[in-house]
C-alpha cells in the first residue's frame, strides 16, 4: 500500500487564505461601516439643513403675519376714527353758513335771534366734536404753512412784516382725528 503523503503546506495555505479572506471581509466591513457612517452623517447634515431652512421659512412667515396683523389693526382703527368722514364733510358748509348767519345777525343787532341760532349752532358743533371733529386754528399774522393751509389768493402785504404771513382767513379748516379733512383757506401777503 501506498501511503498518502500529507501535504502540510496545503492546510497552511488554506489557513492563510482564510485569514486573508477574513481580513478582506473585515476591511470590506470597515469600508461599509465607514460608508454607512458617512451616509448617516450626510443624511443627518441634510436633515439639519432642511430643518434650518424650515425654521427660517417659519420665522419669515410669522413676521409677515405679525406685520399684516398690525397693519390691519391700524387700518381698522383709522377706519373707526374716520368712519363718518363723508357725512361730516357734508356738514362743514352748514357750519360755515351758521358762522356767516351769526356774524350778520350781530351786525344787524338782532341779538335775540342770534342767541337762538347760536344755541343750535353750539349743539351741532358739540355733537361733531364728540365725533372727533376739531377746528384747525389759524389766525391773521400767522406764518403761512402750505402743509396745513391752502392759499387761495395773494395780496400786497399791508406792511413788510406781513410778507409771507396770513392776511385773512376766508374759510375755517377742520380735522377729524389726526387727518385734516378740509384745509383752512387763507389770503397771504406778498
Amino acid at each position: 500500500m501506498k501511503k498518502k503523503k500529507i501535504n502540510k503546506e496545503k492546510p497552511l495555505q488554506d489557513n492563510q487564505k482564510n485569514v486573508k479572506m477574513q481580513k478582506d471581509t473585515n476591511t470590506q466591513n470597515e469600508v461599509d461601516a465607514n460608508f454607512e457612517e458617512k451616509e448617516q452623517i450626510s443624511a443627518e447634515a441634510q436633515l439639519q439643513k432642511e430643518l434650518k431652512e424650515e425654521k427660517e421659512k417659519y420665522l419669515r412667515l410669522y413676521a409677515e403675519f405679525e406685520n399684516y396683523r398690525k397693519r390691519t389693526a391700524k387700518e381698522r382703527l383709522e377706519l373707526f376714527e374716520t368712519a363718518g368722514e363723508g357725512v361730516i364733510k357734508n356738514l362743514l358748509p352748514i357750519l360755515d353758513d351758521f358762522d356767516r348767519a351769526l356774524a350778520e345777525m350781530k351786525k344787524n343787532h338782532e341779538d335775540e335771534l342770534a342767541k337762538g341760532v347760536e344755541l343750535i349752532f353750539d349743539k351741532l358743533k358739540n355733537t361733531l366734536t364728540k365725533e372727533g371733529l376739531k377746528e384747525v386754528v389759524v389766525k391773521k399774522e400767522d406764518d403761512f404753512n402750505p402743509e396745513f393751509q391752502e392759499a387761495i389768493a395773494q395780496v400786497p402785504a399791508p406792511s413788510k412784516k406781513m410778507v409771507g404771513k396770513i392776511v385773512d382767513v376766508i374759510e375755517k379748516g377742520y380735522q377729524l382725528g389726526n387727518k385734516i379733512i378740509r384745509f383752512p383757506k387763507v389770503v397771504t401777503g406778498k
